[in-house]
């Protein structure tokens, strides 16, 4: 035969029966290959990783539902990260066939299925995959039995013992309220764990009350733990003290923790252990600032301290570039650039979106800069990098009524400034002035103490001195 005939895994099953009918007349079935093609039918949309550092995250919402049209480019969802609320868009078209993990859903590891795309011409309806993720919520209808018998009752207490031991402070509550022992009930946790969920389960199906609390039990005295000293004869048997807390059946609400928070609180803790933090402060008079604001503010030019602030320490950053240095991995690099790091609160957590090149900016502008980037941060709409990067940053508590604070280096910068509000103190001519103070804590590794006295004192004379800033000078003021 002059040429061979291909076909697709799709084809019907009765065009191949015409053609191995037909082959078969003509003696040739022996010599006919039968090719297929594979076809992709679905696409396997994958938790992505959008930052560097994320390894898992928060899906918030979806942008489609299913069967709607995706076309590349299109938002699908918006994922929190380690870092900020991003968007997650694809390149692929087709109509989205499968949602697996909904909106709300929280620590999602990166590379986790969460989606299904079918190709344009393809029945959505029906598109499956081989690695379909499990609900975790689902329990499984006949739980497994042991494989063994428990030899004796003194085993079994064993067993029991240990497992009461590993009970959550929530679930002890519920059991103790309820008067419930923990082996009555199922759990559907890691190794049977019982868990807070499987006993307001039980709760709900057996329409349990709370057990009374009979009038002789209740404590005729304060709120206060009693810490009872152990006598001399329980010493002799090795008996601890006991503490007995008598503010029981207290209501609480669960708070949950956003990856954010975890992921900065695993850093913070990482930065103040591993890190030499050393610290400096100054107090600088702010008459002259303030003053002089309020000046432009009348004649309808407005910004705001924490504005001149940022000017000046990027102006002392550079007239001190040894205090302006970021690590490399475990090369101590100075930037070209002074860009700022500005601290803003959001309801995920703490997050610092960069002022770029301050030295080449006015006070104005960067006013402008740092509200849109605040505003953007709070709405979780920053790009990535416009949050990650910069060699130094500002904490600023002073709009809290907080005096005097200390911050933690946000690594690989090797330096914070921490801000607190202006106060009325006497000064040393006797006269009453305005002081602002600020601390620096730096990376006694990658800058030392001369260094950082010289760049916290050439910032208090730019700040008490602040004319030569709005006109842009870099240099010191005489």
């Amino acid at each position: 035969m002059a040429s061979i005939t291909r076909f697709r895994a799709c084809d019907h099953l009765l065009n191949l029966n015409i053609f191995r009918s037909s082959f078969k007349k003509n003696g040739m079935l022996n010599a006919l290959w039968f090719h297929t093609t594979p076809r992709r039918l679905v696409v396997e949309l994958k938790m992505p990783s959008l930052s560097p550092t994320m390894t898992s995250g928060t899906i918030v919402n979806w942008h489609k539902k299913e069967g709607d049209t995706v076309n590349p480019g299109d938002v699908l969802c918006e994922i929190q990260t380690d870092k900020a609320v991003m968007a997650f868009e694809t390149e692929e078209e087709g109509t989205l066939a499968k949602i697996f993990i909904g909106n709300d859903s929280h620590d999602v590891q990166v590379g986790s299925l969460i989606a299904l795309l079918a190709e344009p011409g393809e029945d959505w309806k029906n598109a499956t995959c081989s690695d379909t993720p499990k609900v975790a919520s689902e329990k499984p209808k006949n739980p497994p039995k042991p494989n063994c018998e428990v030899s004796s009752s003194e085993h079994q207490d064993k067993r029991n013992s240990k497992r009461a031991m590993t009970l959550g402070p929530a679930v002890r509550n519920l059991l103790e309220r309820y008067g419930l022992s923990p082996i009555a009930i199922l759990g559907s946790g890691p190794r049977g764990l019982l868990l807070k969920g499987d006993v307001l389960h039980h709760i709900q199906k057996e329409n349990l009350k709370p057990v009374p609390i009979s009038s002789a039990a209740e404590p005729k005295i304060s709120s206060k733990a009693i810490v009872t000293e152990p006598q001399k004869s329980d010493l002799q048997k090795g008996t601890t003290k006991k503490i007995q807390n008598l503010t029981h059946e207290q209501e609480y609400q669960d708070l949950e923790l956003s990856s954010m928070r975890r992921t900065i609180a695993k850093r913070l803790t990482a930065s103040k252990t591993g890190i030499p933090h050393a610290y400096s402060t100054i107090n600088c008079k702010v008459d002259t600032v303030m003053n002089l604001r309020q000046k432009f503010k009348n004649e309808g030019i407005k910004f705001s301290i924490n504005d001149i602030i940022i000017k000046a320490v990027a102006t002392a950053l550079d007239l001190c570039p040894e205090a302006n240095v970021i690590w490399q991995g475990d090369q101590l690099v100075q930037p070209t650039n002074v860009d700022i790091s500005v601290a803003v609160a959001t309801n995920s957590g703490l997050i610092t979106p960069i002022v770029t090149d301050v030295l080449g900016r006015g006070v104005l502008e960067i006013g402008d800069m740092v509200r849109d980037l605040a505003e953007r941060a709070r709405g979780g709409k920053l790009q990535l990098h416009e949050f990650q990067g910069g060699s130094f940053t500002i904490s600023n508590l002073g709009m809290y009524g907080v005096s005097e604070f200390s911050a933690i280096i946000n690594p690989p910068q090797c330096a914070i400034l921490a801000v607190g509000g202006s106060r009325l103190e006497l000064g040393d001519d006797g006269k009453p002035a305005m002081v602002m103070s600020a601390t620096l804590s730096y990376d006694g590794e990658a800058i030392s103490p001369v260094a950082a006295a010289t760049f916290m004192s050439t910032l208090q004379r730019l700040l008490e001195s602040p004319q030569s800033l709005l006109l842009g000078h870099r240099s010191l003021p005489e």
